[in-house]
């Protein structure tokens, strides 16, 4: 299984958040049962630049083996500093339904499950992008954002990353596979992909698509308690 925490926290707390970012990476390597997490800053994802970065929001997405390893981890240190830091918080389970390419040379999502299709569903993106490409790169992210921002059955959306420059990514929520399936293949973001066939903009990306079997919390002010999230449930065939 998979798990994705957002927290948002005051400013006062800024700081603070800088701080575990930088030690939460040690004590992530010593959890019990985690194949795979990464740390991440979030932003608009309007430009993809350091212009866009949220301080006030923060990200930890891991992959697991045990779903009891998983419930063990909410009761860490590290997540229970986080929570008491934060203003706001929504953590996401999810079932990982496809995944092509590679994070920090790792597989991290496989292997898949079948899952039913009329859920709500998730999406994670990730490139690392080379500096020669960066500012080609740029100017075609806005009219996706724009697109994205706009999209039927969108429920969240933020863009994330391990660094603010070259090292990028989206993490979304959609009302069901028909919802992210109209988007992907809409004129903005079939432009950027045709673009990146052609340009070879990454040296690095991954693309996976999840099925989301639960959903707590707030983020940005957006609720993503199951209640607001259609037919989240055991949708596992």
């Amino acid at each position: 299984m998979v798990t994705v925490h957002l927290w948002g926290v005051p400013t006062r707390a800024i700081p603070g958040s800088l701080v575990r970012m930088a030690t939460g990476r040690r004590k992530i390597r010593r959890i019990h049962g985690l194949r795979f997490a990464k740390l991440l800053g979030t932003g608009s994802g309007e430009t993809f630049s350091v212009r866009d970065a949220d301080f006030h929001h923060w990200g930890l997405i891991a992959c697991w083996d045990d779903e009891s390893d998983a419930r063990v981890f909410e009761l860490s240190s590290l997540v229970t500093t986080w929570d008491h830091h934060s203003f706001e918080k929504a953590r996401f389970a999810l079932a990982p339904v496809s995944s092509r390419g590679l994070w920090s040379g790792e597989d991290p999502f496989s292997p898949c499950v079948r899952h039913r299709s009329d859920g709500p569903v998730a999406a994670i993106t990730r490139a690392r992008i080379p500096m020669r490409h960066w500012r080609r790169f740029a100017r075609a992210v806005p009219p996706v954002a724009d697109a994205t921002s706009h999209a039927p059955g969108l429920i969240v959306r933020t863009g994330i990353g391990e660094a603010p420059v070259g090292l990028q990514g989206t993490f979304s929520v959609w009302q069901d596979s028909s919802a992210l399936n109209a988007f992907t293949t809409g004129a903005a973001h079939q432009r950027v992909v045709d673009d990146t066939a052609r340009v070879g903009w990454y040296s690095e990306e991954l693309f996976a698509r999840f099925g989301v079997t639960s959903a707590t919390g707030t983020f940005c002010g957006t609720a993503v308690d199951a209640h607001t999230l259609p037919r989240i449930g055991d949708e596992h065939d």
